[in-house]
């Protein structure tokens, strides 16, 4: 490699590896249901292995010396630990929403070199929509620029997250979803991270945060929330390579980092048997 690459290139290459994905689990719908395994909670499908190879084929017959790090074990992940570049993908996000035939999952692909993510796509192939951006660039929706809202307080927010089902009731993670949906305006359990973040950047939430997420999940579309004008940060681990993940339009970011800092000291607030929420 002759010097480093510009985001534009790599943007091209996770635009690229994003459609192949997300083309090869569209043009399969009628094997959505054709699974690995099974869990209580959770479902592993042919099509997620499936569509990893063919992003990985896309993204190392262009960059054959770089490394990627998926959510799937396919033999192809490791292309050395001092590799310059590593891609970061989840090959179809949301994936029981993709199972039981609801459109609202995705193929994300993120680039990252020294622990910052450069670009990253976001395919929604059912909603005919594409997210993307690169450093330095505009967070665009099929090529059109997307902006964060101007909501300037949680009270006044709508906020996207999600809930572990392996949780009990009483854990920390729904103390967490407890305290945020008894904040802000509504909450919202759509069951794809990154689509709930883009939700963030389109300006239609405010605000995303999972304390149980995994980085692949979040990548792509971190850097598509800071590009359009939003804030998303790692805010705490959550033990077996899980994260705590918090994004937002920027300006409700203090507040609801605030809040969920009182929740992780054990301080945050309980539900009321007056408490209504639709």
């Amino acid at each position: 490699m002759n010097g480093p690459l510009s985001p534009d290139v790599l943007l091209s290459c996770a635009l690229e590896a994003a459609r192949a994905g997300g083309g090869h689990a569209m043009a399969n719908l009628g094997r959505r249901r054709k699974y690995i395994s099974v869990a209580r909670h959770d479902v592993k499908l042919e099509l997620d292995v499936e569509c990893q190879k063919i992003i990985e084929k896309t993204i190392l017959s262009r960059h054959p010396g770089h490394s990627i790090l998926g959510e799937e074990d396919t033999g192809l992940e490791s292309a050395g630990a001092r590799a310059p570049y590593e891609w970061v993908v989840d090959p179809i996000d949301g994936t029981v929403n993709f199972y039981h035939g609801m459109p609202f999952w995705c193929c994300c692909v993120a680039v990252r070199s020294g622990g910052k993510v450069l670009a990253g796509a976001v395919y929604a192939p059912e909603m005919g929509e594409i997210y993307s951006a690169a450093e330095g660039g505009p967070a665009t929706c099929n090529g059109r620029p997307i902006r964060v809202s101007g909501t300037r307080t949680v009270a006044e927010s709508l906020i996207t997250t999600g809930l572990d089902k392996s949780e009990k009731p009483g854990s920390r993670q729904h103390a967490f979803f407890d305290a945020i949906t008894l904040a802000c305006r509504r909450s919202r359990v759509l069951g794809s991270a990154a689509l709930d973040m883009i939700r963030v950047a389109l300006g239609q939430a405010d605000g995303y945060f999972e304390a149980g997420v995994y980085i692949w999940d979040v990548a792509a579309a971190s850097i598509i929330v800071e590009r359009a004008g939003g804030k998303a940060e790692l805010i705490g681990e959550a033990g077996g390579g899980r994260i705590r993940y918090l994004a937002t339009n920027g300006l409700i970011h203090e507040e609801l980092a605030a809040l969920l800092k009182r929740v992780q000291d054990g301080h945050g607030q309980t539900r009321t048997d007056t408490d209504k929420h639709g």
